[in-house]
């Protein structure tokens, strides 16, 4: 059985970088009949600020676009992030979106594919995992940074090289391994 795997855009501002290059991620993972992936833009999702009345840990979701991410979340098997960095840090839209779940995020593995300037979005890549490890999720230590990806979109599209393609199936091959070693955990 395939391995559904949530492709989460992370950045929701207009104009985004974050958008072809996710697009150009999904088309990679599709030609990996390893993983079934699913399309996940929080630009659409428009979750507002954390509103729960109760902790996340609990499940008790007062309001419908939680309960909506719940069932996304927790359809999932593992997670590939398109990360930004903004000031050496995650977007807010992802902290937040985190924030409204506990348990459907556990026992997960998470892929990082980060952008930004020279360092590729590694700082908020690092930063970011702090807070997937609270949640018990495994971020990995590969991931697929992309310097000045902005660079790399023409008309609209990402246009990858042999160094990012490499990475990406480094990545999706640590991904499978980790599913399969996490998914006992999550059946308990």
């Amino acid at each position: 059985m395939a391995i559904k795997l949530n492709i989460i855009v992370c950045s929701t501002r207009p104009g985004r970088v974050g958008l072809p290059v996710a697009r150009w991620f999904e088309s990679a993972v599709k030609k990996d009949s390893r993983f079934e992936p699913t399309f996940v833009d929080l630009a659409e999702i428009k979750l507002p600020l954390f509103d729960e009345p109760q902790h996340p840990s609990l499940q008790q979701y007062a309001h419908e676009h939680t309960k909506a991410w719940s069932k996304i979340i927790g359809a999932a098997d593992a997670y590939a992030f398109v990360l930004p960095e903004y000031d050496y840090f995650p977007p807010p839209p992802v902290v937040n979106a985190l924030s409204y779940l506990v348990k459907e995020w556990a026992y997960k593995a998470v892929g990082i594919v980060s952008y930004g300037g020279v360092s590729g979005g590694l700082r908020s890549a690092q930063a970011l995992k702090l807070m997937l490890t609270a949640l018990r999720m495994m971020p990995l230590p590969e991931g697929v940074p992309i310097p000045f990806a902005g660079k790399q979109v023409e008309d609209g599209t990402f246009v990858s090289n042999e160094l990012i393609d490499t990475s990406v199936t480094t990545m999706l091959n640590e991904l499978a391994k980790w599913d399969g070693a996490l998914s006992s955990l999550r059946q308990k």
